[in-house]
């Protein structure tokens, strides 16, 4: 709960020459929509209005002075080519250098160029937009970029693929800061996907099924209802009222994944949200989300974050506790 000398978190959106808009927008709309936890503010370098990648300029507020107060500063795309020939001009460079130790530095699709310009991402695990990691590579050849995920959590550093998956990884930062319960509230406000995992693919390859086709969004919907039930890929199949063989094929092409790893991904996902959520043991929040035993659930979710359910549960409320005050 907050407390009466509670203090929102401030987040500083810093918007570069040829800024996209889209991107641009994403901290105010997800961030904004947590009900007051999450001050946010938007700067250029100099404080004057700043071109976009479209037909218009973009007027903000304040100058790189504020970075000096921020909790949290994003980069959004920008017209990075320049980076990439020129190198980061000085006026970045030295808003850049204003931001504080211990503030975290997020970067959405390509502006982990000019976070990896400024020399923050060497050694250090990043992503960014999968069309320009070879440029990337040649660029900053020792950042350790993963160009399949949608984004990278490394503690204060952290950059994620292109567009909505600036808004993955928003809603990743509030989950981290006050829990699953606040961080899905935002989703269903903001009408996206509360929870979509960072190393999940940038992009699938295989075509679509064409739109008069069944698809099967109904038997995702029923799985995710009855994640308690043991259920099996023949039943997911009957309840789209299609043979095992197409109803998988079906379900890779719309969902990049088998059935049955999906189904673990959820089961994983609803043991998350209970172990920040509830006290429940690790056995019953195991039947509750259709694991066999507490051993199945515990192998999984290592498998999945690398911890156990009891660190997990333990880090993840301190984490969001301290952040709300309590």
């Amino acid at each position: 709960m907050q407390t009466e000398d509670f203090q929102p978190h401030r987040v500083v959106v810093l918007a570069l020459d040829g800024v996209y808009p889209f991107e641009l927008g994403i901290p105010h709309r997800v961030f904004g929509t947590a009900e007051g936890r999450y001050e946010i503010r938007t700067c250029s370098v100099d404080g004057r209005p700043v071109r976009t990648s479209s037909d218009f300029d973009i007027a903000v507020a304040h100058d790189s002075s504020i970075l000096e107060s921020a909790d949290t500063v994003v980069i959004p795309p920008c017209d990075v080519q320049s980076i990439l020939d020129n190198g980061l001009p000085q006026a970045v460079s030295d808003a850049l250098s204003r931001i504080r130790p211990g503030a975290r530095l997020v970067s959405i699709c390509t502006g982990a160029i000019a976070v990896a310009a400024m020399g923050l991402l060497e050694g250090r695990p990043a992503t960014t937009h999968w069309m320009v990691s070879e440029d990337f590579r040649r660029a900053f050849p020792r950042v350790a970029l993963d160009p399949d995920v949608l984004y990278v959590d490394d503690g204060d550093l952290l950059t994620s693929a292109g567009a909505t998956a600036g808004v993955d990884l928003c809603l990743h930062l509030i989950r981290r800061d006050h829990g699953s319960e606040v961080a899905n509230m935002v989703a269903r406000r903001c009408v996206i996907p509360p929870w979509r995992e960072g190393g999940q693919a940038q992009f699938i390859e295989q075509p679509l099924p064409p739109p008069s086709a069944a698809g099967t969004a109904a038997a995702r919907d029923w799985a995710l209802a009855n994640l308690h039930d043991p259920l099996t890929m023949t039943d997911l199949a009957a309840r789209a009222r299609m043979s095992g063989r197409t109803f998988a094929r079906r379900f890779r092409d719309e969902v990049g994944m088998s059935p049955g790893r999906w189904l673990i991904q959820q089961r994983v996902f609803r043991a998350r949200e209970l172990l920040e959520s509830t006290d429940l043991s690790v056995e019953t929040i195991a039947g509750e989300v259709g694991f066999a035993t507490g051993t199945s659930l515990r192998q999984h979710l290592h498998e999945a974050i690398g911890v156990s359910p009891l660190a997990y549960r333990k880090t993840f409320r301190t984490d969001a506790a301290s952040a709300a005050g309590v």
